[in-house]
């Protein structure tokens, strides 16, 4: 989050989607019916530090690091948020003096704090006290969010031996401390909103988002037979294909295979942010593949895909737009599809915070390829990735510094991580992962304590 960001935040002033609250030693008392009134509504941006009238006074570095922690904490308890949305808060820093950023996407689920139910309007958060106004809340989330779609013969020998653990290993990769990870299977899947009951109904069960997540690739075509993506290149043969994959399992695995579609066909730049050394395909790719999967709408058949042409990438799927036309950096209110399907990429570190993607695209791609890209939003999503002679020719890849960094981040935070975990966590090969590891060791950074099996890291 920039200064520029913030700045353009605090311009707009409160709103629909945006609220400024005090919060000097505590966090404000109705904070939640804010967040509670953006789930329900259509999502908002919270700043905390700052007065109704835009004036900034800002938090102490110490307490706002505190309240973060608490604030998660609290997103993540039924008692204060019903059902849960694990929600994160930062500390921004803005004309020297600290702030509190909190990003809300809408839920596709009704959410209520302290037993009441909040929404959203221009003059700021109210209270639904009718029958009929709750009502019209829980038929407009149940009808407008297909993932929410509950399947009652769904249970959990149809997904993937291994994938909720492999996607668990990775949330911890990223945050040791995560909530989630306390969870027994139950409680995970309810207040990850991947199991959920039916308030006109009464019906429960596994939804739509948890097949699509985990769901092995003959009960996702058994539920939606029209699912499927196809990722191509075409550089000789332009009126067929040079290579091909046609994409038919869970969205975890087939993030996996794009990225490495998108390696194996696309050339690679390093360059130097702040003193990490990263990789622009990664940060670009990552970004494009992540929206292009969980903000897709499942219930219609136009075929999503992926093409890798001479001179671009062309990336379509279908959707359910909020506006039309051409999205541009800080000229457009995010809105999520799948709200309970990007909030899991999120917690994966598949996907940053909504709203972010185009930001980065935008600014990693003008040291990538020299271009801009273009995102046309109407019933069928477009990204163009234009590619130019700029892009540099596929050399091997050296050992990124920024990896090496991270590994040692993670063994700092669990010293008896796998290699497997680590390659899973880098999505790159075991060899590469113990030539990285090799390397640190010839350096001096990290050794190996007992044996291979059951022993530990520990770094120098």
């Amino acid at each position: 989050m920039t200064n520029n960001e913030i700045k353009y935040i605090i311009d707009k002033g409160e709103g629909l989607t945006v609220e400024f609250k005090k919060a000097e030693n505590q966090l404000p008392k109705n904070l939640f019916e804010t967040v509670c009134a953006f789930l329900n509504h259509k999502g908002g941006t919270i700043l905390l530090g700052i007065t109704d009238n835009k004036n900034v006074i800002g938090i102490h570095k110490s307490i706002a690091l505190q309240l973060c922690k608490e604030f998660t904490n609290l997103s993540n308890n039924k008692q204060k948020l019903d059902p849960p949305f694990l929600l994160q808060a930062k500390t921004v820093e803005y004309n020297n003096k600290n702030l509190i950023y909190i990003f809300v996407p809408v839920s596709s689920q009704v959410h209520k704090t302290a037993g009441k139910i909040y929404d959203r309007s221009n003059d700021g958060d109210f209270l639904l006290s009718t029958n009929e106004q709750i009502s019209r809340l829980y038929i407009h989330k149940s009808t407008y969010y297909s993932e929410n779609t509950i399947y009652p013969y769904l249970k959990e020998e149809h997904f993937v031996d291994g994938l909720l653990e492999k996607a668990m290993q990775r949330i911890k990769n990223v945050r040791p401390a995560h909530p989630w990870l306390t969870l027994n299977k139950t409680d995970f899947f309810k207040t990850a909103g991947l199991y959920r009951t039916d308030i006109k109904t009464g019906e429960e069960g596994f939804t739509q988002a948890a097949l699509l997540l985990f769901g092995k690739e003959e009960i996702i075509q058994s539920a939606i037979p029209h699912y499927k993506i196809d990722a191509i290149l075409r550089r000789k043969d332009v009126d067929r294909y040079d290579d091909r994959e046609n994409i038919r399992c869970n969205l975890i695995d087939a993030y996996e295979k794009l990225m490495n579609f998108v390696a194996k066909h696309l050339p690679d730049k390093f360059f130097m942010q702040g003193d990490q050394r990263i990789s622009l395909r990664e940060k670009i790719f990552r970004e494009i593949i992540a929206n292009f999967l969980m903000h897709r709408e499942f219930t219609n058949a136009f075929p999503a895909t992926f093409i890798i042409y001479e001179n671009k990438v062309v990336v379509k799927n279908a959707n359910r737009p909020q506006k039309h036309g051409i999205l541009l950096p800080g000229q457009f209110e995010p809105f999520s599809k799948n709200p309970t399907i990007a909030k899991f990429f999120v917690q994966m570190a598949f996907a940053e915070d909504l709203g972010t993607g185009i930001n980065n695209v935008y600014r990693f791609l003008q040291s990538y390829s020299g271009t801009k890209p273009i995102f046309k939003e109407n019933d069928i999503f477009e990204s163009i990735i234009p590619l130019t002679e700029n892009v540099p020719e596929n050399v091997p890849e050296n050992v990124p510094e920024s990896r090496l960094k991270k590994i040692i981040e993670i063994i700092k935070q669990n010293n008896k991580t796998t290699i497997k975990n680590l390659s899973e966590y880098f999505n790159v090969d075991i060899k590469t992962i113990k030539r990285d590891l090799e390397k640190l060791k010839t350096q001096d950074k990290i050794k190996r304590i007992g044996p291979d099996k059951g022993g530990s890291w520990e770094v120098l």
